[in-house]
């Protein structure tokens, strides 16, 4: 059993890195992002450095993520882990904090040394709007560079979080190499929505907001495979 999430995300997207492996809908606002391997990657590298080399974390370091399921969120939390990072669970002093930015009151039950807000707007768009204190995600990230090299080994959750994630992958029936529809707004476990299909070198369909009178005609379109029960 893998132990080493940095590698399961890489093996993932070795076969075909230009292959759509997340794609994001959100069927109140219209919102489609697409994201290959490859450029999922890029988003993952420039987290991991922003954390590593701006911020100076170790591995084993708390980071708090208050963020639902998006395109973003498996950006910002894989690249906590390719970092070696302890992503808390639990309401607690962390060294960082992201936050969706309609959580920005629950953000303050999570005292950080540094904060970042994020939008989750179309076309990664910064915040309208800054809350005092935090940093913009998609401004402050696009600054560092697409490629990290993780430490080698797990990080501290890796092994603990692979194994729920080979669990649910079982559950759920998700097939090697399947193109999974997810509805986020019933799935919101990131090891169901993000590590569960990364195991089994899946893709992902995410959608929020499901308008299920699109189901049949997504289907097609995105060649999906299989549907979450």
């Amino acid at each position: 059993m893998a132990d080493n999430i940095a590698r399961v995300f890489a093996v993932a997207i070795a076969t075909d890195p230009t292959r759509p492996l997340l794609t994001w809908y959100d069927d109140s606002s219209g919102d489609r992002t697409e994201l290959s391997g490859a450029t999922l990657a890029n988003w993952v590298a420039k987290t991991a450095n922003l954390l590593v080399d701006e911020v100076g974390l170790a591995p084993g370091t708390p980071v708090g993520v208050l963020l639902p399921p998006h395109w973003q969120t498996a950006a910002v939390l894989l690249g906590c882990w390719s970092a070696k990072l302890t992503v808390a669970d639990t309401p607690g002093a962390v060294d960082v904090l992201f936050a969706a930015a309609d959580r920005i009151d629950e953000a303050q039950s999570w005292p950080a040394d540094e904060r970042y807000a994020l939008g989750l707007s179309p076309l990664a768009a910064p915040l309208r709007q800054l809350p005092p204190g935090f940093a913009d995600y998609v401004i402050e990230v696009r600054a560092h560079g697409d490629h990290f090299g993780p430490q080698p080994g797990p990080g501290p959750g890796d092994a603990h979080l692979l194994a729920r994630a080979e669990a649910r992958a079982t559950e759920l029936g998700i097939e090697p190499g399947a193109r999974v529809l997810i509805d986020a707004d019933r799935y919101t476990d990131p090891v169901d929505w993000l590590l569960a299909p990364l195991t089994r070198a899946a893709t992902v369909v995410l959608c929020a907001n499901l308008d299920e009178t699109r189901l049949p005609a997504r289907q097609s379109t995105e060649k999906i495979t299989q549907t979450l029960p």
